[in-house]
């Protein structure tokens, strides 16, 4: 026991000795003298060298306070409580950054450490981690001395990127911006995602960068498209987490067009109709149709849109001319059909030639200016729609006061000139047969005007004054020979 302590002076003494500047490298030959904390027994166990952070815990603090590494005071007494010792042979020559030790009961600390002994230390070794560093002390056997063997920088590994993508919007018609949009994906250095069909052929792709992190694509055609995106962390490691999303380009509508009358002979008044019911749109359903005529020129004559159902329109056309007929149907999505779609039609419209025509009123016969009710029944052909027109007529009156006066039979041949829409002239030449006995029927000048009180191009109406006067002869006179009419005329 004397020996021991003795060897444990000695020692002492010679580290003494050794001190001679802070800044000279210690030479250390022995072990087991001026020792930080007691340890029993001459190898104690890793056990019992746990002990020591419960132990000596103040007089760590206070060695790492002189060190300068205060900070490694609470994860130094966390993790040797957990540690793992691992015995370990320190090669002569090696060096300790600092060993804390003990001289008459104070804590002391040597730092820039050799050890100068004439075989291997062998040592309890134990390591903390702190600030991606890696510290590793020993406590030399049997000596319960702590020492900063060395300090490693550890690598650590950049976090693992998470994707994450965004495409927008979910539902969009052909040609229409698609966004795609990865700016919640974290600890990424680059980024990709390439586009599928719904059958899975690859239709697209695209490299992000942190700070490109958006992009823009469209499609040409409808259907589902599948994005499938990974992100790539700074150690080229690619995430693993699920990182897809789908959009859906819609299909437009394909229009169908009905018309009426193909072709519109005799349609000048008459209503055509236009009826694009029978489009269909393929996921969804039509929510307008816009209808537009032009004339042979390409000029817009009419338009006209519908947003509810039935998509039909009725159109009367007041002039005969070639036409053309456009429609557009668009879905609840907007998406409007296509210039290949079966809605455009080229078509005449022609005006009606031949009509009906009825008359009926009075007449006065000249002499005592005799009253008479008159009809007549013809026939009338345009000449020029809305500018001339032939009509033959024929028919007859009858006296309302008797005989002597006679029924009146009448045939004409007139000319009718339009004034614009609302009144016209005729002139022509007719046949009055005679009213007495003692006078003679023949040939009448005829001049007439007359206003119009409706015209739908199929029918009109209106009211007229006509005078009737003879071609002068021998036996007809002015005075006893001409006839004035009113009446009211039926074109139909």
């Amino acid at each position: 026991m004397k020996g021991k302590k003795l060897f444990c002076i000695l020692v002492m003494f010679i580290l003494v000795l050794s001190v001679a500047s802070f800044a000279a490298t210690h030479k250390l030959t022995r072990i087991g003298v001026n020792t930080f904390a007691r340890i029993r027994g001459n190898v104690p166990t890793a056990e019992v060298m746990k002990t020591i952070a419960q132990n000596y815990a103040g007089d760590i603090k206070i060695g790492l306070d002189k060190v300068g590494q205060g900070d490694m005071y609470l994860p130094f007494i966390e993790q040797l409580k957990a540690a793992t010792f691992v015995d370990k042979s320190i090669p002569v020559g090696d060096k300790f950054v600092w060993m804390f030790f003990r001289v008459n009961g104070k804590v002391q600390v040597w730092e820039d450490v050799e050890w100068a002994g004439q075989k291997p230390l062998d040592v309890f070794s134990f390591s903390v981690t702190k600030d991606n560093k890696v510290y590793e002390y020993v406590i030399p056997k049997p000596c319960g001395n702590i020492a900063l063997y060395k300090v490693t920088d550890v690598k650590v590994p950049p976090p693992p990127a998470t994707c994450n993508l965004v495409v927008s919007p979910a539902k969009a018609n052909i040609n229409e911006p698609i966004t795609v949009d990865m700016t919640g994906t974290k600890n990424a250095t680059a980024m990709d995602v390439e586009v599928f069909t719904a059958q899975g052929t690859k239709v697209g792709a695209h490299s992000f960068t942190p700070t490109a992190m958006k992009w823009q694509t469209t499609f040409d055609k409808p259907g589902e498209y599948v994005f499938k995106a990974k992100a790539v962390n700074a150690d080229g490691v690619a995430s693993t987490n699920l990182c897809q999303a789908k959009t859906y380009v819609n299909f437009p509508p394909v229009c169908k067009l009905w018309m009426s009358c193909l072709p519109c002979d005799d349609y000048v008044g008459r209503p055509i109709t236009f009826d694009v019911s029978g489009s269909t749109d393929a996921d969804g359903q039509i929510g307008k149709a816009s209808f537009q005529i032009t004339d042979e020129a390409g000029n817009v004559v009419d338009s006209f849109t519908k947003t509810e159902k039935p998509f039909v329109w009725e159109k009367v056309f007041k002039k005969a001319g070639k036409y053309t007929v456009s429609v557009i149907v668009f879905d609840d999505m907007g998406a409007a059909s296509g210039a290949g779609d079966p809605c455009k039609l080229a078509f005449e419209v022609t005006q009606k030639r031949f009509f009906f025509l009825a008359e009926f009123g009075g007449l006065l016969a000249r002499g005592t200016y005799t009253g008479y009710v008159f009809g007549r029944l013809g026939l009338l052909y345009s000449l020029a729609p809305d500018a001339l027109d032939l009509i033959v007529r024929a028919g007859g009156a009858v006296p309302t006061p008797g005989a002597p006066w006679k029924f009146i039979w009448m045939a004409d041949a007139l000319l009718n000139l339009h004034l614009g829409d609302a009144a016209y002239i005729d002139g022509g030449l007719g046949y009055s047969s005679q009213e007495k006995l003692e006078r003679k029927g023949g040939i009448d000048l005829i001049g007439a005007f007359g206003v119009n009180l409706f015209n739908n191009y199929t029918s009109a109406g209106s009211i007229f004054a006509e005078v009737r006067v003879p071609v002068i002869t021998a036996d007809r006179d002015w005075d006893n020979h001409h006839k004035l009419l009113l009446g009211f005329r039926y074109i139909f």
